[in-house]
């Protein structure tokens, strides 16, 4: 990479992470470094022109779209002539199409990488008291959101054939692994809604990579199949569960360890079509499973052992599983994530990255709010921390650079996490939550007229 790309590049980096506040110092403020930036950079984008919308410098105002109210393309080129105005640059067309192309340009393998390494580095760093008895542990559950009627969007994600031509919308699922401290998205899958390998339980396996020794996964009913928690057990990881609908429990049968808690092996399940006999002989025939009742539900883990993790630890456990199920609901609320804006299947996912890069980063300055004020990242309500990433944005903006001193904007920076911090949640610990109330995009009932989206976003 040539020295004046080079520059571009740390640049970029810096006024990114001034988005943020994300200074030189402190735990939850080396996220995203300058060399780090330009070795993903070198790595994940190909050669480029120096032009007025450069991928990161693309990236960065894309992320700023996200975040905005507003968020129609001509906001973004509005704000982009004000900052090179600001920087004595030249001046630049007000047309959303040079921004729309870059955006078409940007690879998508650039937001994927920076939100992967943004969550798993904010999952690492979260200090043992965010845990749970010093383990990391992981959500998972899938969801879905709709996109405009569009010819691509059609063929990638096709509507539920329950509702005729041009009267739905074409639908995606989406599996995402969650951190239980952090709130940070760790990885994700994204698939139709019909056909083989687009289940959450086929999304999920995809997933299992993400896991590393010492983990525990936490997910609902469905997810608990025996290749699923062979494939954990295989990686270190841990699970806990409810038990599958079709698993019928016999308290009386394996090695007791008290009431309605008892220790049995699952039989390996018959080889799979399309596996290869070497293959499923690699497999072992048993799995050892601790089945446990809490407060009327059945349970099923590989902490097998009563005096380390009790039967009541368990279940309290299992009730964190919600929080998944809110981080979703609030992403699609607070991102504006619930109906997509853009109208091919390539932007389409690289909406999806951009979005859960900017959810990242978001989760990064509660994190940091969270440190300052020794409170729990989960006690302040997400929308606060996009509130406090939005100004953070605006103050940023060269024009702000300029009227404002560095002192002054840490100052208020610094004001506004503990603003975050401050605004926690009481812990409603009796609560009940039902996904009755959740709102699929799958269940809705099919118009009767077609509809068109209205969107900004036509890239």
């Amino acid at each position: 990479m040539k020295d004046n790309k080079v520059k571009r590049v740390r640049q970029g980096a810096a006024m990114l992470r001034r988005q943020f506040l994300q200074g030189d110092a402190g735990v939850f403020d080396q996220v995203l470094g300058e060399r780090e930036m330009a070795t993903v950079m070198s790595e994940r984008v190909q050669s480029y022109r120096e032009r007025i919308y450069p991928p990161l410098d693309t990236l960065r105002l894309f992320v700023g779209q996200v975040l905005s109210p507003d968020r129609a393309c001509q906001d973004v080129v509005g704000r982009r002539l004000s900052e090179r105005i600001a920087q004595g640059q030249s001046v630049s067309a007000l047309n959303t199409g040079s921004y729309c192309d870059a955006r078409q340009r940007l690879p998508i393998a650039l937001p994927m990488t920076l939100g992967a390494t943004i969550g798993e580095r904010l999952e690492s760093m979260t200090p043992s008291r965010w845990q749970w008895q010093g383990r990391s542990v992981k959500l998972f559950d899938g969801t879905t959101v709709s996109m405009p009627d569009t010819p691509s969007n059609q063929r990638a994600y096709p509507q539920s054939h329950e509702q005729k031509p041009g009267l739905g919308f074409p639908i995606a699922r989406i599996g995402a692994l969650i951190g239980l401290a952090s709130g940070a998205i760790l990885g994700y899958q994204v698939a139709a809604c019909e056909g083989k390998g687009t289940g959450e339980q086929s999304l999920l396996e995809n997933l299992l990579d993400h896991l590393h020794a010492g983990d525990v996964i936490l997910a609902d009913a469905l997810m608990a199949t025996w290749w699923i928690i062979e494939g954990a057990i295989r990686r270190g990881a841990d699970v806990v569960m409810a038990q599958h609908g079709r698993r019928i429990t016999h308290f009386t049968r394996g090695r007791r360890l008290g009431k309605h808690d008892h220790v049995v092996h699952w039989p390996r399940p018959p080889k799979p079509r399309l596996m290869s006999a070497q293959e499923y002989a690699r497999y072992p025939e048993f799995l050892a499973m601790r089945e446990v009742e809490v407060n009327g539900r059945i349970l099923v883990t590989t902490l097998l052992d009563p005096t380390f993790v009790s039967a009541r630890a368990l279940g309290t456990l299992y009730k964190m599983r919600w929080n998944i199920e809110v981080d979703f609901r609030t992403i699609k609320a607070t991102l504006q994530m619930d109906v997509l804006r853009c109208k091919s299947q390539p932007m389409v996912e690289k909406e999806i990255a951009v979005c859960f890069l900017d959810y990242n980063l978001v989760r990064w300055a509660m994190a940091k709010a969270a440190a300052l004020a020794d409170v729990l990242p989960r006690a302040a309500p997400l929308y606060r921390g996009q509130a406090s990433a939005e100004h953070i944005r605006r103050s940023a903006s060269p024009n702000a650079e300029q009227s404002n001193s560095l002192r002054d904007r840490n100052r208020a920076g610094a004001h506004r996490h503990t603003e975050t911090a401050a605004s926690t949640r009481p812990d409603r610990a009796s609560r009940k939550e039902t996904t009755t109330q959740k709102s699929s995009a799958v269940n809705r009932a099919a118009p009767n007229r077609a509809r068109s989206h209205s969107c900004s976003a036509t890239a």
